[in-house]
């Protein structure tokens, strides 16, 4: 296989001893909401499958509680629960012997979100929902107990091992840290009685699973916490860890209530991989690292470097199953690159949705209720518009069998996805535009770009179905003075049609809006591709590692040489509607740069002056040279209206269908699953 020579590194098998992994990369934990949904273990079970027979060396499931307060949906505390789960592991191995499935023990602790959840101390978190109980004795005596029954129906239900995990703000992690650790027992105060829960927990689950089975321990190698935990500490934990049984040692970053992002699209690939590879050094366990490893070079650079034995892909794996198989093959070209959005998964699970998918994969986690079967009767479809939406309608009726013929007025595809590549942290758009690329010429679509479609044209070519996928307009408030010369749109700035000037308004703060802020304070190197500078950006310090990686670092974030001011009708708080794991991440990196955020505002009007506005009832006028509109948009349906008009059979799909603010997710989503239909 040509992978195994580009790819020597990663297609190295690994002996445990009593077992090996048949490669480097394994697919990390994701909670899906599959664990809670109707036929949900059926749903996971192929879910899962099809990741083994896309040729991943060890798959590790969503977090699975141990008892009711842990707080997650999925659970496994009892014999009738191991069934269910023997469902997943039957069909894991079935796909592929040699793949190894784990399943994470997850104890959310504090951020249960449950009036019952414990901890060892009465510490609410910042983002929990409730103040936690604080166990006693016998409360933790029961807790361990509960890990280690989990352990031991995880190995009955046919897992190969289970991973625990002690960092991100759940269970264990909490009683490593002196903040949510106020004991003064054997449990807390010093640093030996308060690492001696998680050491416990793993060491009695070795003690009850035998030595024949995989036993993994997340730790956090630097959790982001301002006064968190000391690197002489991350070392004596590791090696208490490993000295307890652990096989292996999977390295995160941060809390979930840490001030510094590691799994958006604007951090760096491979960010952190650099502090596994310094833990690395002092255990003697197989270490795994992760985050923001989202392609089968970036793995092998990884290993290559000696700073991990084992990479791990998760949200890779919802973009594309086959990440690893295509590895292999020499396919790397066809693989559906996650973009690190968190649109459609990590949004959804911490902002309470039970479903979790992906953006630019809309099968995921729907293995059973979304296929794209080959079609017994195939048409001859035109897909007008070569945007996310007509991209997903035409590449997925094309892979059916359907002959396809993509056309778009514009000289490349791309659509919106051409303007979100040009923001500084979110230059991974580029992968998705390469995927699909390589599927229009894969799957035979003809290809006319420049090209304006009409009713007469699409009618004369006689196709069996049209598909209208003309995205949309950006929409023109109905102001005085909006045609001034210092009124530019959103597309003439992202494009740069025309110069910006000092002095800046931006009327809307959407997500437009907010790229838009972005784009026009940035100066220099876009942190998403250089580490260092993301490290300066955000205060994290490598080199020194002091207590939390971030204790005593300021983060230095180039002010922007333009006075920009973002505006919106409504007096929220701006950026209420941008992604939950992302939007913290914009409103903090423009506050630093100095934008103000201006809530409450009527627009009256533009003149030589500037802005004319009132904010919250009060006349303000807004002194600048560029007034930048962002204000939502409208859908381009003019050529629907007119197929309608002459009788041709036509589909609505994207913008064009419904554009009440730009949503790449629901429109690949709902063209994925036209096209499977057609």
């Amino acid at each position: 296989m040509i992978g195994t020579t580009r790819y020597p590194h990663v297609f190295s098998p690994l002996d445990l001893g009593f077992t090996r992994l048949k490669n480097r990369i394994l697919m990390g934990s994701m909670h899906t909401g599959l664990e809670e949904a109707e036929n949900g273990y059926a749903r996971m079970a192929e879910y899962f499958a099809e990741r083994a027979r896309g040729g991943v060396g060890m798959i590790i499931t969503g977090g699975i509680a141990p008892n009711p307060e842990a707080g997650v949906g999925g659970k496994l505390s009892t014999p009738a629960e191991a069934e269910q789960h023997r469902t997943v592991t039957r069909a894991v191995h079935a796909a592929d012997a040699d793949v190894k499935i784990v399943m994470q023990i997850l104890h959310t602790g504090p951020l249960a979100g449950t009036p019952d959840c414990v901890a060892p101390s009465a510490v609410k978190s910042r983002i929990g929902r409730f103040t936690p109980m604080a166990l006693d004795e016998d409360g933790i005596e029961k807790q361990i107990a509960d890990f280690v029954n989990c352990a031991v129906l995880a190995q009955q239900a046919g897992y190969d091992g289970v991973e625990i995990i002690g960092s991100a703000g759940y269970l264990l992690s909490t009683f490593l840290v002196e903040k949510t650790n106020l004991r003064t027992d054997r449990w807390g105060g010093s640093w030996p009685n308060r690492m001696r829960f998680p050491v416990e927990v793993l060491r009695r689950v070795r003690e009850a699973v035998g030595p024949r089975f995989i036993l993994i321990f997340r730790i956090a190698a630097m959790d982001m916490l301002d006064g968190g935990l000391a690197w002489d500490e991350i070392v004596e934990l590791a090696q208490a860890i490993e000295a307890a049984g652990a096989n292996i040692i999977s390295t995160h970053f941060c809390w979930h209530e840490a001030p510094v992002p590691t799994i958006a699209t604007m951090v760096p690939r491979a960010a952190f991989a650099g502090v596994t590879g310094q833990l690395r050094k002092v255990v003697g366990v197989p270490v795994i690292t992760s985050n923001r490893i989202n392609m089968p070079a970036v793995a092998e650079a990884v290993l290559a470097r000696g700073d991990a034995d084992l990479v791990s892909m998760a949200r890779p794996m919802l973009a594309d199953p086959q990440i690893v198989l295509k590895a292999l093959q020499g396919r790397e070209d066809e693989i559906n690159t996650c973009i690190a959005c968190n649109q459609a998964c990590l949004d959804h699970t911490f902002g309470g949705r039970l479903q979790v998918s992906c953006l630019v994969n809309p099968r995921a986690c729907n293995e059973t209720l979304l296929n794209y079967l080959p079609t017994a009767s195939p048409k001859r479809i035109a897909v007008v518009g070569a945007g996310p939406a007509g991209l997903a309608y035409a590449t997925v009726a094309a892979q059916r069998g359907h002959r396809v013929t993509l056309i778009d007025a514009g000289p490349e595809i791309g659509g919106q996805f051409n303007l979100a590549k040009r923001i500084p942290g979110k230059e991974e758009f580029h992968e998705t535009l390469r995927y699909y690329r390589r599927m229009i010429e894969l799957h035979g679509i003809t290809l006319r770009l420049n090209t304006r479609a009409d009713a007469a044209l699409l009618q004369a070519e006689g196709f069996d179905d049209v598909v209208v996928a003309t995205g949309i307009a950006p929409r023109t408030p109905d102001l005085p003075g909006i045609n001034h010369p210092k009124v530019l749109s959103y597309i003439d700035v992202i494009l740069g049609r025309k110069p910006v000037g000092q002095r800046v308004a931006i009327m809307g703060a959407g997500g437009i809006g907010f790229d838009v802020a972005e784009l026009v304070t940035h100066q220099g190197t876009s942190a998403a591709l250089d580490i260092a500078v993301f490290a300066r950006e955000w205060g994290i310090d490598f080199e020194g590692h002091p207590r939390g990686g971030v204790t005593g670092v300021t983060p230095q974030v180039a002010k922007s040489d333009r006075h920009v001011t973002l505006l919106q009708r409504k007096a929220d708080a701006l950026g209420k509607t941008l992604g939950r794991t992302t939007g913290w991440t914009h409103r903090l990196t423009l506050n630093r740069r100095g934008v103000q955020m201006v809530g409450g505002v009527e627009y009256l009007g533009i003149d030589d002056a500037g802005l004319h506005t009132r904010v919250n009832g009060e006349p303000r006028l807004f002194e600048v040279d560029t007034v930048i509109v962002c204000a939502g948009q409208t859908p381009l349906r003019s050529l629907f209206d007119d197929l309608q008009k002459a009788g041709v059979k036509a589909s609505l799909v994207g913008g064009a269908f419904e554009a009440a603010e730009l949503d790449a997710k629901r429109a690949i989503d709902q063209a994925s699953r036209l096209a499977a239909e057609v």
